[in-house]
């Protein structure tokens, strides 16, 4: 093929997607050993997770019932028996020199998730999701991982619980695996199997290739014939939704480019280096023959499909956010905020059952979030204080104090000083300003500032505006300013 012949293609991309998600366990797959963080390395171990010789090891039920939570959840059928296998090959970071994981009968299989990208609703077949143990992790000194002086490793996350889910190559853009990944990685939060704050918590390795446009039906369908023929990379070391995005993009272009050439595009294995934005080429990629799976003894096979019915999972996020519409009229938009979280949205429903759900959702949706937002900082982060943003809820429902010193005074005294609302509103004094004080306030005025009236009078807009600045500013900004600009434009109609 000539770089003629080749430019004149038009192309295709093809995505399929292996997600590597750590399970919220107490403790490891196979073993006793604690799944908490330390700061010591290699501290978190025994002779099961390091694959000394005579360890056994013995399977964690927790990890079992998460994993049927996420069947249920992605729609999977649960086979009548499940087995373990060992995956045989090298790495420095896989002590026993293969890992237990699931070959041909996987815990979950055919599922399939729904997600929104640009305002389009997708659905990508899940082929499996199967359980295995994680390996320990390398740290790199002195460069990355084909530069550095040394590399020490950290045995502390072996033997972790994890799940692997792999894809149908249903994507047709990085834009579509960003976007699945956010509302995979929510309905993992919803199901309380997950902890998106841990280090390595999800990782991924995609697979692309490109392919003829014209072999794409107009559903997205592409036949067996043509993937199989469309030399594929497999991109590693993704541990974000943007870098999944960015590390594709790169990739997309860097083989688009390549045919465009009239290059070969090689069957490989690349690695994402995240700092340089560019995938850097590793080695040949492995066949599935060369892992030499075979059955693992130490484990018997596993029969649990009579668990998806016994084991329940919370309402998710796609139900929870129709229901908010329906139930307290919100906007597409604020329900999307709303469930953006479990934590948020039981927080918000919280709220809700005090007071007005209009007002609840303005505070939870837009005030704290937004505050939140802007210091970098999750709803996790103040969890344990919701109860004290349930009392500026209160303090505003009842008219205690203004809407505009709650946010701009005492919610950002609470995120900024750790304070409680009630100590700011009685430090700075913003107690709502009485009745009569704001008629006061108002007459003052319209008596100090003629220019002002006969602005208003004149019909300028902004004449009513600079009245009600000066109320403010002379309540301290205690007075409601709906209540000042009704005040004032009763007092001008009789001036």
């Amino acid at each position: 093929m000539t770089a003629q012949t080749a430019q004149a293609r038009d192309l295709a991309t093809v995505i399929g997607l292996e997600v590597h998600v750590q399970l919220e366990t107490d403790t490891k797959i196979f073993c006793g050993c604690s799944t908490e963080p330390a700061d010591e390395p290699n501290s978190r171990t025994c002779p099961v997770c390091l694959g000394l010789p005579g360890a056994l090891p013995v399977l964690n039920e927790a990890a079992v019932e998460a994993a049927v939570k996420v069947g249920k959840a992605i729609d999977a059928d649960i086979p009548v028996e499940t087995r373990f296998h060992r995956k045989n090959y090298y790495y420095p970071d896989l002590p026993k020199d293969f890992q237990i994981t699931q070959y041909d009968a996987p815990i979950c299989q055919d599922g399939r998730l729904e997600f929104s990208v640009e305002g389009e609703d997708r659905a990508v077949a899940i082929r499996r999701a199967h359980l295995e143990e994680d390996p320990g992790s390398l740290q790199h000194v002195g460069g990355d991982i084909d530069t550095a002086d040394y590399t020490l490793v950290d045995y502390n996350r072996a033997g972790t619980p994890l799940m692997e889910i792999v894809t149908e190559p249903d994507f047709r853009s990085p834009g579509e695996v960003r976007a699945f990944l956010a509302k995979l990685e929510e309905v993992l939060e919803y199901l309380g199997v997950f902890d998106a704050t841990r280090d390595g918590s999800l990782r991924v390795d995609a697979n692309l290739s490109m392919v003829d446009a014209d072999a794409v039906a107009d559903d997205g369908a592409i036949d067996g014939s043509t993937l199989e023929s469309a030399n594929r990379t497999e991109v590693k070391n993704i541990s974000s939704h943007k870098g999944a995005e960015q590390a594709l993009a790169y990739e997309q272009s860097r083989q688009k480019n390549a045919i465009q050439r009239g290059a070969d595009v090689a069957q490989e294995t690349r690695h994402w280096d995240e700092s340089k934005g560019v995938t850097l080429s590793m080695r040949t990629k492995e066949e599935e023959k060369d892992y030499r799976y075979f059955r693992e003894a130490d484990l018997p096979p596993l029969r649990v499909a009579d668990w998806k019915k016994r084991i329940a999972i919370p309402e998710l996020p796609a139900a929870r956010r129709e229901r908010f519409r329906e139930a307290y009229g919100l906007s597409r938009e604020a329900a999307d905020k709303l469930t953006s979280t479990k934590q948020v949205a039981d927080f918000f429903e919280e709220v809700a059952e005090a007071f007005d759900p209009g007002l609840a959702a303005t505070w939870v949706a837009d005030e704290l979030l937004g505050e939140l937002n802007y210091r970098d900082m999750h709803v996790t982060d103040v969890e344990g204080r919701l109860d004290e943003v349930t009392r500026l809820v209160e303090l505003v429902a009842t008219d205690e104090i203004t809407a505009k010193n709650a946010h701009e005074t005492v919610l950002r005294g609470m995120l900024d000083g750790g304070e409680d609302p009630d100590t700011i509103v009685e430090r700075e004094g913003l107690g709502k300003t009485g009745d009569d004080e704001v008629a006061d306030a108002v007459r003052d005025a319209i008596e100090a500032n003629p220019d002002a009236v006969a602005d208003f009078h004149a019909g300028e807009d902004g004449a009513l505006n600079f009245l009600v600045g000066q109320v403010m500013q002379s309540t301290g900004g205690s007075a409601d300013p709906g209540t000042v600009n009704e005040l004032l434009r009763e007092a001008l109609a009789g001036d």
